[in-house]
Order: C-alpha cells, then structure tokens, then sequence
C-alpha cells in the first residue's frame, strides 16, 4: 500500500475535508482528491461518502482508518526509537574481551561508558583472543578486545597501549633471588601457561621462538586467577600480564625474575569486523576507549 495514499486519507478522515487535510498536507485539493480515488482503485473499494458538508467514512473507511492510525503510530514510534538510537538513550553492545583485557583493562572502560550512556545494555564475554576473534568473525560481538597478533585481513583495529609480559614466581622460589636469570632457565622450570590459543601463550612461544627455543610448559591453565594462586604455593613459575600480577608484586607475595636475555611486550588491542556497519553504541564505546587509554579523557 502506498503511504502517500494512506497518509492522504488518513487527513481527510481526522479532518472532515478535502480543503481542510489538503492545507493539513500542503498540498493542492485536486491532488489530494487524485491520491483518495487512486487507494480506493488500489483497493477497490469506496472509501468516503462524499456528502455537501464534508467526506464521511464509509464501513470500508472507518476499517482501515483504524489501521492507518496504528501504522501512523507505529511508524512514529520507528522515528523515535531511532532517535534515541542515535542519541543513545537506548541500545546494546555486544562486547568480546580476553581474559587479560577483560579483567585488567576493560572494567574501567565500562564504568566510564555506563556513566555517559546509562540507557545502553552491555553484554560482556571473556574468552581467549583466539575465541574473541572468532566471535567478532561472527557477528557475535561488536567490539573485541584481544592482546598479542590479530587477523588484519578481517578485523580494523586501534591500539589500547603496551603490556608486559614478565616472568614471575613466588617470593621463596628458588630462582627468586638467581641474578643473570635466562629465558631457558625459566622455560626448564615448573612452568605453568595459559592455554593454547590465548594471546600470552602465542607471544611468549613467538619470543621463545626467536631465540630458537621450544617452550614446553609442564601446565596449561585458562584461568590466570588460578595460574597465580598455583605460584602463590611456590613450586611454579610463569610468564605472566604485568598488570595481572601488578597487586600481588606491590604485595611481595609474588616477585618478578630478572631474566636478563628476554623482553617481552605486547599491544593490546581493541578490533571490530571491517564488513559490519558499527552502531552508534559501539561508535561511542570506541571513541571513548580511545581517549581514556590516549588519557584525554
């Protein structure tokens, strides 16, 4: 049904008149009438009784002015919602983080964006960036935010700033107070790491890697919670997020080997899908994350 008939009619109905929905519409009254006869030829039915003191509904009439009214109301309620969209009032993000980022960077990025954008629901997973990845591939989240290397044929990206990933251990380990500490010495100990497919495991064994040694870690943990409760004990060693174990360090609970043939440093990064048209939410969280890691904001 053409809209341009059905508003038309929809004047005639709520004003009484041709004359009257024709300056209603700022239109002509002959337009006006051509629009009427074309819905009623569309639908073939008669629309109005055309009596000497106005146009009257006809059955046929006063049933779709029921519905006009709600399409009307409905395609009011479209613009509004919209509005607000835009003016985010209203929304969701979807967002993916690595446990590193989720636990350590984003928590302040989304405490700052719920302050600016109360009427937007969040919607948070954690993951490894490799499962992170995988979810923004698919559409599943919005915005991700990864650590180490990502998928730069499928994925725009801005940087979030530098990590380091040092090796650490409890304060009584053996190898605490070692000076001219090696990567090998630390790959030979009781080394626990974070699982394959997460982005510390990929840069340590890219780092390894690059002295030409193999990394054979005697544990694999997703958890970096329980990586550090297992160092806390004193057996293990680990190579770690900095910012993971910044409290712990203050603490002295745990101290950080001085290994004096390695550096490691990462990028963590925030990416979204280059193919998908970023809603106004997710326009919003990216800029704001953009300032607050550049501190401008």
């Amino acid at each position: 049904m053409n809209f341009t008939h059905l508003a038309a009619f929809q004047a005639v109905v709520e004003t009484g008149s041709v004359t009257a929905a024709a300056e209603h519409l700022h239109v002509s009254q002959p337009a006006l009438t051509r629009e009427i006869r074309a819905l009623e030829e569309r639908l073939g039915v008669v629309l109005f009784d055309r009596l000497p003191r106005g146009m009257l509904p006809t059955e046929a009439g006063r049933l779709l002015a029921g519905f006009g009214a709600q399409i009307f109301k409905l395609a009011d309620a479209a613009e509004s919602a919209m509005a607000e969209l835009t003016g985010l009032q209203r929304g969701q993000l979807t967002i993916a983080a690595s446990r590193t980022t989720g636990a350590y960077v984003l928590p302040p990025l989304l405490d700052a964006y719920r302050a600016r954008h109360p009427g937007v629901t969040l919607a948070l997973s954690v993951s490894n960036t490799e499962q992170v990845q995988a979810q923004v591939r698919a559409f599943e989240s919005q915005i991700g935010l990864i650590e180490g290397p990502h998928d730069t044929e499928t994925f725009d990206a801005r940087s979030l700033g530098e990590d380091l990933i040092v090796a650490v251990a409890g304060a009584d380990h053996p190898l605490a107070k070692r000076r001219g500490l090696t990567a090998a010495a630390v790959g030979e100990a009781e080394l626990v790491m974070r699982e394959p497919g997460s982005g510390t495991r990929e840069v340590v064994e890219r780092a390894y890697a690059a002295l030409g040694l193999s990394l054979a870690p005697k544990l694999s943990i997703g958890s970096p919670e329980a990586i550090k409760r297992l160092l806390r004990l004193g057996r293990a060693v680990s190579w770690v997020s900095r910012r993971s174990v910044a409290e712990e360090l203050a603490a002295g609970v745990l101290v950080e080997l001085k290994v004096r043939d390695m550096r490691i440093a990462r990028e963590l990064t925030m990416i979204w899908h280059r193919g998908h048209a970023p809603s106004p939410s997710a326009l919003a969280f990216r800029a704001l994350a953009e300032a607050i890691t550049a501190g401008k904001s």
